[in-house]
């Protein structure tokens, strides 16, 4: 791979893919939205090159791109958090707008488009999540994400293009969603506040987005024609074990109310990724334990909130 284009590069994963590429020496084009902050290091460096874009305008791109490129990973989307995710409107938009990237990837020469799934299409289950694994996506989010996997495997294939899809599971690190359980709880700490937790009994698997990155790289480049490939660690722990292993990176002492809070009505009690054919197909393995990438999240959070 030697020029990659990246679609909503300045969320978390995309991010770390970019330093990923770029510690590959791959140019990346960079697609943000119009007004976004390109305060991250990774734009200053000579192999990436920033282009303003609305998802909802991938066809002006082609003329901004005077190189073949090699692959196209996609992320950009919209409605990810709160009610915006059961916005029909929003999210059917979302699946036009995976299929605009589609042909972005073909007009700019890539022969591989690889896309951002997600855990929401599977919905609800109690076995480790595969390929074959039956979907039941509950919300609209997860109902646009598998409806855009399989409308993009189509028309790659219809333009000739290698396409890869990726489920991605419970992911954390620099970037990362301030509501999500692993970030709030670690600002928490950080600044020395009690948490409140459930009984933390379910079963989940969580991964880096530095390792995230790794594997999405990977895909690019050795990932089967037409694969679906769930991404996580391949391991649970019990959510009562990172808790305690995130206070523990921060502060040993600092009590955490496990047991505080009632679970949620339909939680999720177990999550858990089977990367065989993954590993299989481009040699994938997480090169970071739990405890390494809160430490990097941590660190990444006392910069940006010192």
């Amino acid at each position: 791979m030697k020029r990659a284009i990246v679609t909503g590069a300045t969320g978390m994963i995309a991010s770390a893919l970019i330093r990923k590429l770029i510690e590959e020496k791959v140019e990346v084009y960079a697609l943000c939205r119009p007004g976004d902050p390109q305060d991250d290091e990774f734009f200053k460096s000579p192999l990436v090159t920033a282009i303003e874009a609305d998802i909802a305008d991938f066809a002006s791109v082609p003329s901004k791109i005077d190189k073949q490129c090699d692959v196209l990973y996609h992320f950009a989307w919209l409605g990810t958090f709160g009610g915006t995710r059961n916005d029909t409107d929003v999210q059917t938009d979302n699946i036009r707008y995976t299929l605009d990237a589609v042909k972005l990837a073909v007009d700019t020469g890539c022969e591989c488009f690889v896309g951002a799934g997600s855990q929401a299409e599977y919905g609800r289950t109690q076995e480790k999540l595969t390929a074959e694994t039956v979907a039941n996506p509950e919300t609209g989010y997860g109902i646009a994400k598998y409806t855009s996997g399989k409308f993009s495997r189509m028309a790659a294939q219809q333009m000739g293009l290698r396409h890869c899809w990726v489920r991605i599971l419970s992911v954390f690190g620099q970037k990362g969603n301030p509501n999500s359980i692993i970030m709030s709880s670690l600002d928490k700490m950080l600044k020395g506040e009690y948490t409140s937790f459930t009984k933390g009994e379910q079963q989940w698997d969580f991964l880096h987005c530095d390792d995230v990155a790794l594997a999405f790289y990977l895909i690019g480049e050795k990932g089967r024609d037409g694969a679906v490939y769930p991404l996580g660690s391949g391991r649970t722990r019990q959510l009562s074990d990172y808790i305690l292993a995130m206070r523990d990176c921060i502060d040993p002492s600092l009590e955490v109310g496990i047991g505080d809070l009632p679970y949620n009505e339909g939680q999720v009690m177990y999550l858990c990724a089977d990367i065989s054919e993954l590993t299989a197909d481009t040699g994938f393995t997480p090169q970071l334990t739990f405890e390494e990438g809160i430490r990097r999240t941590a660190a990444w959070m006392k910069g940006v909130h010192p």
